[in-house]
């Protein structure tokens, strides 16, 4: 099960390394009569199923039942090699940040989720209290802490608690419901997740047409299978602004790792229009 909480009390225990979100444990008290299991790392590729203690729900939460966590690129790195970007595994950490399920117990102050909705989870647990937080901007909080990041837990449990709808998140402001219309087309450059939901998003937002372009035959079949209009496979030497060209400028959403495809992109978006980047920055050394 998972808890999600908003601006109360439990946030601070939350931040504090309380209530099941470090690597402390979680916090006193019964959740349910069920032991919530949960899959540990403790080493380098071991994977334990283990009890993972919650706290009692407060008024501000909910307990959601988690019904799927997929495995991020993160979660690999980080059984491989225990670490991810700067980030070190020190001490035993449930993995798994992007996970759905269904909401099985509310607290007293909860208004607009009841028992048996449907949910996803946001990963980013942010403070609620500094100016970018309180402006709507909390992802960019100074204070962010994220599932499955040391030394915050995870969510491949049975039970949870948190937030999460990790890949829809970055698809939904990629796809950026003020950029994208009836008028706009799109051509997304990468076919993996982020790339994928992107796609879906901007159909929901009204885009006519949408491309996605990709090295790999695999994803490019996904992707077409998920209502892409067109599929197009490149390799990282060719020469893309040629080939966007070709197709008709639009507005590009770059969802790809291959640098060298950066500046032909940029050069081939249409005038007025948006090229979004997203991209992943580490700490310098």
């Amino acid at each position: 099960m998972y808890r999600t909480s908003s601006k109360s009390p439990e946030r601070e225990r939350e931040r504090d390394g309380e209530g099941g979100m470090s690597h402390g444990g979680g916090g006193g008290g019964e959740e349910s009569s069920e032991t919530n299991m949960a899959a540990w790392l403790v080493g380098l590729n071991t994977l334990k199923i283990q009890p993972f203690k919650l706290p009692p729900l407060g008024p501000h939460d909910v307990r959601v039942r988690m019904k799927a966590v997929g495995i991020c690129g993160s979660d690999v790195h980080y059984l491989k090699t225990l670490k991810c970007a700067h980030f070190v595994v020190e001490e035993p950490m449930v993995i798994g940040h992007e996970c759905a399920g269904v909401i099985e117990e509310v607290g007293s102050d909860v208004k607009y989720l009841v028992v048996g909705d449907r949910v996803a989870l946001e990963p980013g647990i942010s403070c609620w209290r500094c100016d970018l937080c309180k402006t709507g901007s909390y992802n960019l909080c100074p204070e962010m802490k994220f599932f499955a990041t040391p030394p915050v837990h995870g969510s491949l449990a049975n039970q949870r608690k948190g937030q999460c709808v990790s890949l829809l998140v970055l698809a939904s402001m990629l796809a950026d419901v003020r950029d994208i219309g009836p008028e706009t087309n799109v051509l997304i450059m990468g076919a993996g997740p982020i790339g994928l939901v992107t796609m879906l998003s901007t159909r929901a937002f009204g885009a006519p047409r949408v491309i996605i372009v990709d090295v790999d035959d695999n994803r490019l079949a996904i992707a077409k299978n998920l209502g892409a209009d067109d599929v197009v496979k490149v390799s990282i030497d060719i020469k893309v602004r040629m080939l966007f060209l070709y197709l008709f400028s639009m507005t590009i959403k770059d969802c790809f790792d291959q640098n060298e495809t950066y500046v032909p992109l940029v050069w081939s978006c249409k005038p007025s229009r948006r090229h979004h980047l997203f991209i992943f920055l580490e700490h310098a050394n």
